[in-house]
């Protein structure tokens, strides 16, 4: 796959940056029509998604600096480097920023995280078309029928079949944004749509680490995502059921 998608005079269009941005666009205009019609704030969902958006990023680079620490310590111009995100480490730092903010302006955060998790999957879905372009995020060598082969990537393997994570991760993410969209028609009690995205990514994020094969940390037996993973989908149910728990999650 090619990453430089157009160069004009010293200017290069990466198609890694440009489906995050094409992501990133899209996710706010389904946002921003969603929020009409629950009777929601444009104006505040646009504040708390560059807020998620800019603490994701720096939440993003964050866990890849501690993933990938002794990497770092080798060659510190990775920090400054247009790739090498976790995409866990931006879901924490977006989430946190956001929830902050509304504790501070007194905004009931939930309605809002219900609102964004449909597009939150549909964002993600474009940035990993952008891991295909770019090479990052690839599977494990394979002799199915599905593999793909790199020949001019600077960060996947070339010339041997790959599973193609990147595509397995994407198709992943635009199936949950629909599943997200049709259970928000139904379901009134807030937080339950950003509970079930969370519940959702978790299991298929824990899935799809079976099948990648770029360098990666670990705890114990399991990648570090993976690890997350389990947190998040524990979060995830709580926060599914927090109707039913005796504590003061009922209030968050």
């Amino acid at each position: 796959m090619y990453n430089d998608i157009l160069k004009i005079g010293s200017i290069t269009i990466r198609g890694y940056g440009l489906m995050i941005a094409i992501g990133v666009l899209l996710a706010f205009l389904l946002a921003s029509k969603r929020a009409h019609k629950k009777n929601l704030n444009p104006d505040t969902m646009y504040t708390l998604g560059i807020i998620a958006l800019v603490f994701g990023f720096i939440g993003a680079k964050i866990l890849f600096v501690i993933v990938e620490f002794k990497k770092i310590l080798e060659d510190p111009s990775q920090i400054f480097s247009g790739s090498g995100f976790v995409v866990y480490g931006g879901i924490v730092g977006g989430a946190l920023a956001t929830i902050i903010y509304c504790k501070i302006k007194k905004i009931d955060f939930l309605p809002y995280f219900d609102l964004v998790a449909p597009s939150l999957a549909l964002a993600q879905g474009f940035g990993r078309i952008g891991c295909l372009l770019a090479g990052c995020c690839y599977g494990r060598e394979t002799t199915s029928m599905i593999g793909i082969v790199f020949q001019n990537s600077t960060l996947a393997p070339n010339g041997v079949k790959l599973f193609p994570t990147q595509i397995m991760s994407s198709v992943g993410d635009f199936l949950l944004a629909f599943i997200l969209l049709i259970y928000a028609r139904s379901e009134k009690s807030p937080g339950k749509v950003g509970a079930l995205y969370i519940m959702l990514y978790s299991i298929g994020r824990f899935v799809i680490e079976f099948f990648r094969n770029d360098a990666r940390g670990s705890v114990g037996l399991l990648s570090t995502s993976q690890f997350i993973a389990l947190l998040m989908l524990a979060l995830g149910f709580m926060l599914f059921n927090r109707d039913k728990l005796p504590w003061s999650m009922k209030r968050t």
